[in-house]
């Protein structure tokens, strides 16, 4: 089979790999029918996070099962399924509490000696835990299947965020980031009824998506000048909660800046530096709660599937490129420059 292997910064390849087999009994294989390039990924293509040469990359993908291993229960061929960003025993006492991000025999797509799912299959370990059936019909709707696409993570990951920021009917939230999950998060906030949603971000096709998804307003600004827009917009206070979907040091200083006293910060942006961005002191003074982390997308996917199927909710926007396995090295470098928000990957 062909699949996508990172070599050195900015070096991606479509290559020939060895095809999966069923390995474990809880294993299946599935056929990938789309994946996608994540924002997160772009560290390892940038060098800033380390990769062995040849390493496989691609953590959000679903399909069609092709084999199941002897004591799978919930999974046959032919089945349509998703699978989330980290895979999971369902198990374990992280797991039941929906925690599955903190498995002990669990990883993630892409780790060492593991298959990604930039590729056309990928052996999926713990198939009872970690997979969910889709209806059979919408690997026949282009569109649904994208929008379905997003339950791997970006949807779940904006979420998350969303419960980290404390967001509930009637509250203001600030959204720190317009790539692929801070939109999935002014999604998020919508759909548990923020009445007021500030949008930051400069790219008018981003803030464009951002204000279809719910945003009431949008922030253009940067650093100090985007905290004085936003407590302008608040008559002073600053937002209930506030998503901060970056991970970089002046993204924390300006989530810490424009929440309420009393508000929350749901933290999803993969940290680079944003640790130094924060000041305990100030947070302890104004009462500012900080949740989040890596996201249990697994633990959201059944909450969030029948809003996607019903099209309550329709993520499928974020993916403004679509490229076919060959076209996965230009859709990194078209990530990388900002001429794509997320790229959609059809093997």
């Amino acid at each position: 089979m062909r699949a996508t292997t990172i070599h050195a910064p900015f070096d991606m390849r479509v290559e020939d790999v060895p095809d999966p087999v069923i390995q474990e009994p809880t294993d299946v294989v599935l056929r990938v029918l789309r994946a996608c390039i994540c924002g997160s990924d772009l560290w390892a293509y940038r060098g800033e996070s380390a990769r062995q040469p040849g390493q496989r990359i691609g953590h959000e993908f679903l399909g069609i099962v092709e084999a199941a291993g002897s004591d799978v229960t919930g999974f046959a061929a032919g089945d349509l399924v998703v699978a989330p960003f980290v895979w999971s025993d369902g198990s374990c006492a992280y797991c039941a509490e929906g925690l599955q991000t903190s498995c002990p025999r669990g990883g993630f797509w892409g780790s060492v000696g593991s298959d990604g799912g930039q590729g056309e299959a990928v052996r999926v370990p713990f198939a009872d835990g970690t997979l969910v059936k889709l209806p059979a019909e919408a690997a026949d709707d282009d569109r649904l299947l994208t929008a379905l696409l997003a339950l791997s993570d970006v949807l779940g990951t904006g979420h998350h965020a969303a419960l980290g920021a404390g967001v509930k009917p009637g509250s203001t939230v600030a959204v720190v980031g317009d790539g692929a999950v801070g939109l999935c998060g002014v999604l998020a906030a919508k759909r548990l009824g923020a009445e007021r949603i500030i949008a930051l971000g400069r790219h008018t096709a981003r803030t464009d998506i951002a204000r279809a998804f719910g945003a009431t307003d949008v922030v253009a600004e940067r650093g100090e000048a985007a905290e004085a827009a936003v407590r302008e917009l608040t008559g002073g206070q600053g937002a209930h909660g506030v998503i901060e979907a970056v991970g970089t040091e002046q993204s924390m200083r300006t989530a810490v800046a424009i929440a309420r006293d009393g508000g929350s910060i749901g933290y999803v942006g993969v940290p680079h530096g944003s640790g130094t961005g924060l000041d305990l002191s100030v947070m302890f003074d104004r009462n500012i709660a900080l949740r989040g982390g890596v996201a249990p997308v697994r633990a959201y996917i059944p909450e969030l599937l029948p809003d996607v199927l019903s099209g309550a909710i329709d993520p499928s926007p974020v993916f403004d490129l679509t490229v076919g396995l060959d076209g996965v090295p230009s859709g990194y470098r078209a990530m990388d420059e900002r001429t794509a928000l997320k790229v959609l990957v059809k093997p």
